[in-house]
């Protein structure tokens, strides 16, 4: 997915605010996962999104956008952007972001996903790695519950 950063995108500062990169972040990933199981996707969770340049206003960006894992009714995919000068052609890595998603069948309702096909060391690697953030997000998850359980009994 290309987008160009134009003056609406862009802060004070002349650099895209961060909530309209996140934006297109969203739209890049939920278009990857929705081509992998064919089914109306839902965002369940953003992490480990990172700046790691300003993008300026005027620039091009490039979301590339894959699953790296599949679960039961979730995926994970991952998304790096690239922004490009069009005067010169200059490219830089500038954010990269971790989505996941659940399928859903009309009604909302969570449905299986097809499983992922590794063909690569890359694919399979992508695919450990989604795992091990996947286990830190349900660790982060039973820990919220615990605390939301735990205040809830001391309100008595």
């Amino acid at each position: 997915m290309t987008e160009s950063v134009l003056p609406g995108d862009g802060n004070p500062l002349g650099t895209a605010f961060g909530g309209r990169i996140a934006q297109w972040i969203d739209v890049a990933a939920a278009i990857a996962c929705q081509r992998h199981c064919r089914q109306r996707v839902v965002t369940a969770s953003m992490d480990d999104l990172h700046f790691l340049k300003p993008i300026r206003v005027g620039m091009t960006v490039e979301l590339r956008a894959q699953v790296n894992a599949t679960f039961r009714t979730s995926m994970e995919s991952g998304v790096r952007i690239e922004s490009e000068n069009p005067l010169t052609g200059e490219r830089a890595h500038v954010c990269t972001a971790y989505l996941t998603f659940v399928a859903q069948d009309e009604k909302g309702r969570p449905v299986p996903v097809p499983a992922l096909v590794l063909e690569t060391d890359e694919d399979r690697r992508r695919e450990h790695d989604a795992k091990r953030r996947r286990a830190v997000r349900l660790e982060r998850a039973r820990v919220k519950r615990e605390r939301l359980l735990a205040e809830t009994e001391e309100r008595g």
